[in-house]
């Protein structure tokens, strides 16, 4: 019989006082694609850094192909055939391909034979597995996608047979996904094992042959895919049942709200990351801004929330807002009727050693409501503060608690909280959902069509195309600081979006990931030229 790839028994580990792991044990066949889901705090990733020597366990054994196996380094984990693409690559952003590739496994004190090596070799794996890349281009002029492939070649050419791959979509165009199926499929059938650590239920029904369920450290299922269902799986992530479709009536838009004219952004570096963009957004509706991270989304929010400076004409009910200087700060925009729930809701939307009650009205905390006197009503604060934390089942409902000891989604419940009650004409949401529990997903994408379904206009920013397609009653597309098309959600799909956030507006005569794969050399070969300039 067929020793398992990998074969974890008793795995315990714990945190001071969180127990992030707990007794789990999981067996994972050879050649095979194998799932791990759960809610944000699971104890995924906790797990399989134990497997790649990141952590070590305190109680329980590691058996690789039948082998009990000690793995107190990531060095271990690779001299018995383990490699691991993180969800943040960890490449040399200065370095080219082929450096980052041979990075560590230099083989002697001179450079010139290992590298030498290492391209044939690359010219040989870009080959049979589709993963086409100039082994001399600079990191930081790559798109992602591109440098996850140089993350997965690391891993091949280090002769891993077991690859980990935690949440690798989250940063790629739907086609560039897709190829990476392909790619998984064939290292599959080439009798590698891969364990896909993801969130998107859609994924592990399409890609995997087992997926294994987490909660709260401990292992709750292990099943065949295709004995399963997404329904199935994500209640048993979250010990009930959950709706996994966003409930909404159409929209009946209004009065435009936000009008934008030729938003321009330029960045403390000097480069245009917003150029010349025209939006609007009407009362009652969400526009949906889709693209792959880096291409202008979080420049637009942040001149759109007072957090950076533009050119450009913005007009909220008609009236212009100033976009450098004075009145062009976070503070003139709220009293504009703009609430802003930020793309990163532990930098820019909490101060995470304060409490939640004062985290709620942080913003807010001149307004006279909360005033007494010449100083704050605290204890009023508090009591309205306890009052939104359980309208928004904010869990602990405790006011006094810092906001560094609640979980991802309820830091995320407490921004919305402040900015929804606030009742403002414009919504600004940044990834609302990101590193958030597929529970709390369900009532945050409610709370948005709520306050959508009360005439409020709302700016969505996702990398989550599904959720953009859900939640959006019209999808703009970002590419490279430029618009590249509208479309209603009902019209269009996942290809033509997929494309426009490569910046290719209309179908080609090839292969779309070899289109792709031009367009995104053309945008390099630009980098590169405005660098030599």
């Amino acid at each position: 019989m067929t020793a398992p790839a990998i074969e974890l028994k008793g795995i315990s580990k714990a945190f001071g006082p969180v127990q992030a792991n707990k007794d789990i044990s999981i067996s994972v066949m050879p050649g095979t694609i194998h799932g791990i889901i759960g809610e944000n705090g699971a104890g995924k990733s906790t797990l399989m850094s134990i497997l790649y020597g990141f952590y070590k366990a305190d109680k329980g054994e590691i058996f690789i192909k039948g082998t009990k196996t000690q793995i107190p380094d990531s060095q271990a984990a690779i001299a018995v055939g383990i490699g691991m693409v993180f969800q943040h690559f960890k490449l040399v952003e200065n370095f080219s391909v082929l450096e980052n590739i041979i990075l560590g496994a230099e083989e002697g004190v001179l450079l010139r034979p290992s590298l030498a090596k290492a391209r044939k070799e690359l010219a040989h794996l870009a080959k049979e597995y589709e993963l086409n890349i100039d082994p001399d281009a600079l990191i930081e002029n790559l798109s992602v996608g591109h440098q996850q492939r140089v993350e997965i070649l690391k891993a091949l050419y280090r002769r891993a047979d077991i690859l980990i791959l935690d949440e690798p979509t989250g940063v790629l165009t739907p086609a560039e996904a897709d190829q990476l199926f392909r790619i998984l499929d064939r290292l599959r059938d080439e009798g590698k094992t891969i364990i896909l650590i993801t969130h998107k239920l859609r994924e592990i029904m399409d890609i995997t042959d087992t997926v294994s369920v987490m909660r709260r450290g401990e292992m709750t299922a292990t099943v065949k895919t295709s004995e399963t269902s997404p329904e199935a799986l994500a209640e048993l992530m979250v010990g009930r049942k959950v709706l996994l479709r966003v409930d909404k009536v159409p929209a009946t838009p209004g009065k435009t709200v936000l009008e934008i004219k030729g938003l321009r952004v330029i960045d403390d570096k000097g480069v245009e990351r917003v150029k010349g963009i025209d939006l609007t957004v009407r009362a009652g509706e969400i526009l949906g801004i889709a693209g792959v991270a880096g291409n202008g989304q979080s420049e637009l929010l942040e001149v759109l929330g007072g957090f950076a400076e533009g050119t450009g004409s913005i007009r909220v009910n008609c009236v212009a807002l100033p976009l450098s200087g004075k009145g062009a700060d976070g503070q003139a925009r709220r009293h504009a009727g703009i609430a802003h729930v930020p793309e990163d809701r532990q930098r820019e939307g909490l101060i995470m050693d304060y409490t939640a009650w004062e985290n709620i009205v942080f913003g807010y905390h001149l307004d006279p409501e909360y005033q007494s006197g010449l100083l704050m009503d605290n204890t009023g604060i508090q009591t309205l503060a306890q009052e939104k934390m359980d309208r928004f089942d904010v869990r602990p409902p405790h006011p006094k608690l810092a906001a560094k000891n609640f979980s991802g989604g309820n830091q995320q419940k407490i921004v919305l909280a402040r900015e929804i009650e606030r009742n403002p004409d414009l919504l600004l949401v940044g990834q609302p959902t990101r590193g958030v529990d597929i529970g709390a997903i369900e009532f945050i994408h409610q709370q948005i069509v709520n306050l959508r379904d009360q005439g409020k206009a709302i700016l969505l920013v996702s990398v989550e195309l599904e959720e953009i397609l859900s939640l959006a009653d019209r999808v703009a597309v970002m590419f490279d600081g430029h618009i590249m098309g509208e479309r209603a959600p009902d019209q269009t799909d996942e290809t033509e979006l997929g494309l426009l956030m490569a910046g290719i507006t209309e179908m080609p005569d090839k292969p779309i990931i070899q289109a792709i794969d031009e367009q995104f050399d053309h945008q390099q070969k630009e980098r590169e030229g405005e660098q030599n300039g």
